[in-house]
């Protein structure tokens, strides 16, 4: 038998101690959910989940250009936070959380949360920073399955937006959740097209959208997004979009396609669109009385839907109907996914800017924010170099996993002190749940360890 070189290694090699590193950390974070789970904590959650990116910096020194030296860290890199020229040598973790959404507009109690749950960290991936982003939450996600939990919105910031769509963006709607996303400034407002129909803000329109509402968010700055409360202006253009976006007819099927249909056709249009009439031979309403004082019949009424705007030209003499854009001629489309192109990863699922988006994105990513903040500080500080003195990403991997395992066990004990909703919630009985809740250890070949034989007592 030849044995090869330490440092001879194959991709499958590879790839296993990646996989089992990973299965190990899983472990270690899982176990607190676990324990949430079966406490009925997640009770009432509807799987609101928020990622990101943090980074974790590393205790050596980074490569010096200047003496030509590399790091002893060889799987770290810079790590650079969204809006900071200024890098960060270490690792990046993959973080999810526990989120919730607020309540719709016209709630009653409008501003609270849909439901009380302890906001733990779901799932942990430690990589080099900006490798695999995609597919490492998609890997935290798809751990969380066992446990039978309900999928809702997945909330992300622009370093997912910028993933490549088969990445994330597809295999997190297979997983069941709703993308809710961000832009940068340059790709906000009409960002594509497809059978007709404009892309706007993520959303599929009809492409006589008037274009001062189809580019009300060109090329506007973070800050003026941040500061949609003060802006007038802007939150009455985005509420006048509304009525211009496609409408779902179908949701997913096992292949994921959605059916969209024409806002102008069906029974209850919202929109009235002369084109529209004049392709599928509407006849003209016939008179009818309204009563007024009805907001309903009157909001029902065509004289009160917004009119799409086409050419004075084309409402003279119709153009022919091959001309037109295919959602005009067939006034339902098929979007399977990738359908889109390289504008696929743009698609959400909620309405950039309106208020229903807000009432996702603004708590998720306050939820997850608020874990990071929790994650640096309160004795665990995972910023802290010094509290990971070892190298290697095997190593700072579980020592990571452990301290997120120890900040979650720490938010469930401020969670049973602050509600009271667990009636044994002392140190002893939780550990004792922890315990019972593990796993059993495996060894590197991913079996149990060795048991030691029994202890045999003789008499003299």
């Amino acid at each position: 038998m030849v044995v090869g070189s330490a440092w001879e290694d194959t991709d499958a090699e590879r790839v296993r101690r990646r996989a089992l590193l990973q299965e190990i950390s899983d472990r270690l974070v899982l176990i607190t959910v676990r324990l949430a789970h079966r406490r009925g904590l997640f009770k009432g959650w509807q799987g609101d989940i928020g990622v990101d990116t943090t980074p974790v910096p590393a205790w050596h020194h980074e490569p010096s250009e200047h003496r030509g030296l590399a790091s002893v860290e060889i799987t770290a890199g810079w790590h650079h936070c969204g809006g900071s020229d200024e890098g960060i040598f270490g690792h990046s973790a993959t973080l999810l959380v526990a989120a919730s959404r607020r309540h719709p507009a016209s709630h009653p109690q409008a501003g609270k949360r849909v439901s009380q749950h302890p906001q733990l960290v779901l799932g942990l991936v430690l990589d080099s920073p900006g490798k695999r982003i995609g597919p490492n939450a998609i890997h935290a996600l798809t751990a969380l399955a066992p446990f039978g939990f309900p999928t809702g919105i997945l909330a992300s910031d622009r370093a997912y937006t910028d993933q490549v769509s088969k990445h994330f963006a597809q295999p997190a709607r297979r997983l069941g959740f709703q993308l809710v996303l961000d832009y940068k400034r340059e790709n906000r407002g009409i960002q594509g097209t497809h059978e007709g129909a404009l892309l706007v803000d993520g959303s599929l329109a009809c492409p006589a959208m008037p274009t001062a509402l189809a580019q009300a968010t060109f090329d506007l700055s973070d800050k003026a997004v941040r500061g949609i409360d003060d802006d007038t202006l802007l939150r009455e253009q985005i509420a006048a979009r509304e009525p211009y976006y496609l409408r779902l007819k179908e949701s997913a099927d096992e292949r994921g396609a959605i059916r969209l249909q024409c806002p102008a056709s069906g029974p209850s249009p919202a929109v009235a669109c002369p084109r529209f009439n004049q392709v599928h031979q509407i006849p003209a309403p016939r008179p009818a009385i309204v009563d007024l004082t009805n907001r309903r019949a009157t909001a029902a009424h065509s004289a009160a839907k917004p009119t799409v705007p086409i050419p004075q030209s084309e409402r003279l003499r119709a153009m022919p109907e091959k001309e037109l854009p295919r959602i005009c001629r067939k006034p339902t489309i098929t979007v399977r996914p990738g359908d889109l192109g390289k504008r696929d990863k743009f698609r959400q699922d909620r309405h950039y800017l309106h208020p229903s988006w807000q009432d996702a994105y603004r708590p998720e990513r306050a939820n997850i924010e608020g874990a990071n903040g929790r994650l640096k500080s309160h004795g665990i500080n995972i910023a802290d170099p010094s509290k990971r003195l070892a190298h290697g990403r095997v190593a700072q991997t579980i020592l990571l996993a452990l301290m997120v395992c120890s900040a979650n066990l720490q938010m469930l004990f401020s969670w049973d002190q602050t509600t009271g909703t667990a009636a044994n919630g002392n140190l002893v009985d939780v550990i004792a749940e922890l315990t019972e809740a593990a796993p059993a250890p495996v060894t590197a070949n991913g079996l149990s360890p060795p048991q030691p034989p029994p202890i045999v007592h003789t008499s003299a």
